[in-house]
Order: C-alpha cells, then structure tokens, then sequence
C-alpha cells in the first residue's frame, strides 16, 4: 500500500472510537428518525458505510458495544424498506416500545454475559481499514 494512505495506529485507534460511538447511536430510534429526515439513509455512500460498519457483528468488535441492541438495527438498516420507513415518526416510536420490551427481557441476559467478558478482557482491536489496503 501506498504510505500517504496507510493509517498510523493513532488514526487508527481514534477511528475506532468514532465508528464505536456512531453504530452505538444507530440504536436510538429518533436518531434514525433524525436520519432518515435529513436524506442520510437514501446516500449512497451513507449506505455503503451502514454496510461497512457491519464489521461490529464480529465478537471481537461487538465485545466492545455497551448497546448490542444497535446490531439489530444495523441489520435492519441494510434493507431499503427499512430505510425509507424510518422518515415516518411512527414508526421510530414503534422501535421505541420495542426496544423497551427488549431490554427489559435483555438486561437480565446481559448481565450473565457481561460477568463472563470481564473474565476474558482483552485488549482493544483496531478497526478494519475502509480502503482495500493489507495489513501485510
């Protein structure tokens, strides 16, 4: 790879950090909803970085969510159906009640799960690179 292009581990890191912050906002419907409203999720690049960030299902990466729920969702944003019906109010307050029967059912699970990723911390990993660089 060219070296204007590689990342130093600092971008690297602090991208990480970014794209943490932003899958986990992707869990908050009127977020969406703000979204939606302002055209992001008809832009095709904004749906080509949604694909990316698919990249967080991975175990190593999603240990890192402290809102997994936001997973869901990114799933759902793939689909373009999904997309444009977000930009109805209604239908981000229906995610809401959703989301609140999940999480009450999810939060009890969670726990559990939380006490066995303490057991087995590992050191943070850096997210993939957007470009079609190698590592090696």
């Amino acid at each position: 790879a060219m070296a204007g292009v590689m990342e130093t581990e600092e971008q690297a890191r602090h991208r990480f950090q970014l794209e943490l912050e932003f899958v986990q906002c992707l869990a908050n419907p009127n977020y969406l909803n703000f979204l939606a409203q302002r055209g992001y999720l008809r832009e095709k690049p904004f749906v080509n970085y949604l694909k990316y960030l698919l990249y967080w299902k991975e175990p190593e990466y999603a240990k890192f969510l402290k809102y997994p729920h936001c997973l869901h969702m990114l799933e759902l944003l793939q689909y373009e159906h999904f997309r444009k019906e977000l930009v109805n109010a209604q239908c981000a307050k229906f995610i809401d009640e959703q989301q609140i029967l999940h999480w009450q059912h999810y939060s009890r699970k969670r726990t559990r799960l939380q006490q066995a990723l303490v057991e087995q911390q590992q050191q943070q990993p850096q997210a993939p690179s957007h470009g079609n660089t190698t590592s090696k």
